[in-house]
């Protein structure tokens, strides 16, 4: 196996690319372990005057709500100091997808959809937690994202 690592400054994550002539199971058990790796690692959101480091796997979505941005959990909800363009751009090619305007879902703690709804998609969070809608604008990039 060649291993190779390039620095770009531009980036703001690290970017993980495996190519592989097929999809073997040692290739898939190390996009596994990236994955895993990408899963426990932590986000930190406020509640009240305290920093709380949350897991990213715990995360089930992050929206708008009234002048700010929150994050839910199962746990519950704790205040976020980005916007969510930023998250966005900071959890591009994750498994975290814009669904509307004012919502972003983590796509592993989605556990139904609802595509019954003409032009949108009703996802049912970890936990009945939550229910998230997705708009008509997203609803192509959502089924690919989870391959439908």
């Amino acid at each position: 196996m060649k291993v190779e690592v390039k620095i770009d400054p531009n980036l703001s994550r690290p970017n993980i690319v495996i190519r592989a002539p097929a999809a073997t199971p040692e290739v898939l058990a190390l996009a596994e372990r990236l994955r895993r790796e990408e899963a426990s690692a932590s986000f930190t959101a406020f509640r009240e005057s305290e920093a709380v480091l949350i897991p990213l796997g715990d995360i089930l979505r992050f929206f708008a709500d009234g002048k700010g941005v929150s994050c839910q959990t199962e746990k519950g909800t704790f205040a976020v100091r980005q916007r969510l363009y930023e998250l966005e751009e900071e959890f591009a090619g994750t498994r975290f997808v814009r669904v509307s305007n004012s919502e972003i879902v983590n796509l592993d703690r989605v556990t139904a959809l609802d595509l019954s709804l003409t032009g949108t998609i009703r996802m049912t969070l970890a936990g009945g937690a939550a229910t998230a809608y997705a708009s008509r604008r997203y609803v192509k990039k959502i089924k690919e994202a989870v391959g439908l």
